[in-house]
């Protein structure tokens, strides 16, 4: 389970050089209409395996929630489903909102 995480900064300088990340956003539905991190899709914790299909295609999958422990337990099953490409943003968008993008609201 190596870098199971990435860190905000990193995930930042990886999309600015325009590498091929699916993000995922793994939030509910409401979570994702206060917020989100710009290009994410939403896929909701609750229909992971639904879209298994979908993100086993994916190089690199990056997962993220509100503080980062949702995304942990995805990725970490995303693996043991064979999506070695699976990541969790440490801290969730909070962090992302703190470090990264400020314009991105809180709550």
């Amino acid at each position: 389970m190596a870098h199971l995480q990435i860190e905000p900064r990193e995930l930042k300088q990886r999309l600015d050089r325009g590498e091929e990340l699916m993000v995922v956003d793994v939030r509910e539905p409401w979570e994702h209409e206060i917020c989100r991190i710009e290009g994410a899709q939403l896929i909701p914790l609750g229909s992971l395996a639904a879209n298994l299909a979908v993100l086993e295609q994916a190089d690199e999958v990056v997962l993220y929630c509100h503080r980062g422990m949702r995304s942990l337990d995805a990725a970490a099953w995303l693996r043991a489903q064979g999506v070695e490409g699976a990541r969790s943003l440490t801290g969730g968008i909070e962090r992302w909102a703190t470090e990264i993008d400020s314009s991105v609201p809180r709550y």
